[in-house]
């Protein structure tokens, strides 16, 4: 819980059924048989920080505008990543390479259900963009869309010139609010 930065109250498991909080953390041994609040169990706890916030989002059932999954991508020597789910900023980071982008958004898309999973790259660096399209389209066992956007004018200025890579994940939030060209990748396993 603090690796997610929230807040959170430590109670004994006989207190779960009164607990006044809105969502409970708890063993399965540990878990009531019968319970109004809504419960996640240990085994989250396997999944990256974005994806638990994700759960999280789903399990308190938030009613924001839509239930799409958007990463936005900012490709280049150092790679912005952002992603939104309900409407909603869960992670802005970057990376130094491809795979290491890739097996995580893979890791986003497969641990949250969403109506739409949506890619967005920005246009760039192109030879990139279509290196991260095509190892996604390799690599990601189903379907999801992909958008190359333009990214004019997302590279805000920054005093330090890009520090801990905030010009990149910035780059990366706007492109992720962006429109462009979608395509609809179905995996290899489908398409053959």
């Amino acid at each position: 819980m603090k690796t997610l930065d929230l807040a959170f109250d430590s109670i004994l498991p006989e207190e779960i059924l009164d607990y006044s909080g809105n969502l409970v953390f708890t063993t399965q041994e540990e878990s009531p048989k019968e319970c109004q609040k809504p419960l996640l169990h240990e085994d989250i706890f396997e999944h990256p920080p974005t994806v638990i916030k994700g759960k999280m989002m789903q399990k308190l059932s938030f009613s924001f505008e839509e239930e799409d999954l958007v990463l936005g991508v900012d490709p280049g020597q150092r790679i912005g990543l952002s992603v939104c789910y309900f409407g909603k900023e869960i992670e802005s980071s970057f990376y130094s390479s491809v795979e290491d982008l890739v097996f995580h958004i893979i890791k986003v898309m497969g641990g949250l259900r969403a109506k739409r999973k949506i890619v967005k790259i920005g246009d760039g660096n192109m030879q990139i963009a279509k290196e991260i399209a095509s190892m996604l389209n390799l690599k990601f066992c189903s379907s999801f869309e992909l958008e190359f956007v333009d990214e004019k004018k997302t590279s805000p200025k920054i005093k330090n010139f890009n520090q801990r890579g905030k010009r990149d994940m910035l780059s990366a939030k706007f492109i992720s609010q962006r429109d462009g060209y979608r395509f609809s990748v179905q995996p290899l396993s489908i398409t053959g």
